[in-house]
C-alpha cells in the first residue's frame, strides 16, 4: 500500500509543477520560516527593518538578473522593491542600490523553466504579508509597512495568475525538474544570507 502511496504522489507531483515545487522546497520552506524574527509574535521595527534588508538584499540582484531574460516568465518586481525601500527609508534605514554584482551568482544561460522556479519563490513570498501586515500594522504604528499591504486586494489575484501561467509554460518533466532546481536555488540564496553575518544585508 505504501508503494502505491509513493507511486501516486510521484505521478501527481510529475503532472503538476506546483506540487513538484512544494515537494522540492519544502524542507528549505520550513526552515526559512522558522527563523525569521517578524514572525515572532513581539517582532520590532528593528526586526521588520532587518526581514526588509535581507529581502532588498535576495530580491534586487534577482530582478536585475530577471531582467536580462526576453522569454519566459514576465512578472516584475520592480514595484516591490520600491516599497522595501521606501519603508526602510521611513525607518531610517540608509537607501543604497541593489548589489549588481551578485547577478553573477545567477546562470546567464537558465531556461525558462528554472526561471519559473525562481518566480515561484519570489511570488510565494508575497502570501504571508497580509498576515502579518494584520499583526503588525498596529504594534508598528505610525510606520505603514506598505511592502506587508501590498496591493489594495490582497496577494490572492496575482498569485491565481501565476499559477496558472507557470503550469502552461512548465509541463514535461524535465521542465518540472528545472523549475524545482530554480526554485530550490533562490531558497538556498536567501537563506545563505540570513545565515552570513558579514553579509552587509543592510
Amino acid at each position: 500500500m505504501t508503494r502505491s502511496l509513493d507511486a501516486a504522489h510521484a505521478a501527481a507531483h510529475a503532472a503538476d509543477p506546483l506540487a513538484a515545487l512544494r515537494a522540492a522546497t519544502a524542507t528549505r520552506h520550513a526552515a526559512l520560516d522558522s527563523g525569521l524574527p517578524i514572525g515572532a509574535p513581539d517582532a520590532s521595527l528593528d526586526d521588520y527593518t532587518a526581514h526588509l534588508a535581507l529581502l532588498r538584499a535576495w530580491l534586487g540582484p534577482l530582478h536585475a538578473w530577471l531582467a536580462g531574460f526576453a522569454d519566459g516568465p514576465a512578472f516584475d518586481h520592480g514595484a516591490w522593491l520600491g516599497l522595501i525601500e521606501t519603508d526602510l527609508a521611513e525607518a531610517g534605514v540608509p537607501v543604497h542600490g541593489a548589489r549588481d554584482t551578485l547577478t553573477d551568482a545567477w546562470p546567464a544561460g537558465a531556461s525558462p523553466a528554472y526561471r519559473w522556479g525562481v518566480h515561484y519563490v519570489i511570488e510565494g513570498s508575497q502570501l504571508g504579508g497580509a498576515v502579518l501586515y494584520g499583526r503588525l500594522r498596529a504594534r508598528l504604528a505610525p510606520h505603514r509597512l506598505r511592502y506587508l499591504k501590498g496591493d489594495a486586494g490582497g496577494p490572492g489575484p496575482r498569485w491565481r495568475a501565476f499559477m496558472q501561467a507557470l503550469r502552461a509554460n512548465v509541463r514535461t518533466p524535465a521542465e518540472i525538474a528545472d523549475a524545482c532546481a530554480g526554485a530550490c536555488a533562490a531558497f538556498d540564496r536567501i537563506l545563505e544570507l540570513r545565515a552570513d553575518p558579514h553579509s552587509e544585508i543592510v
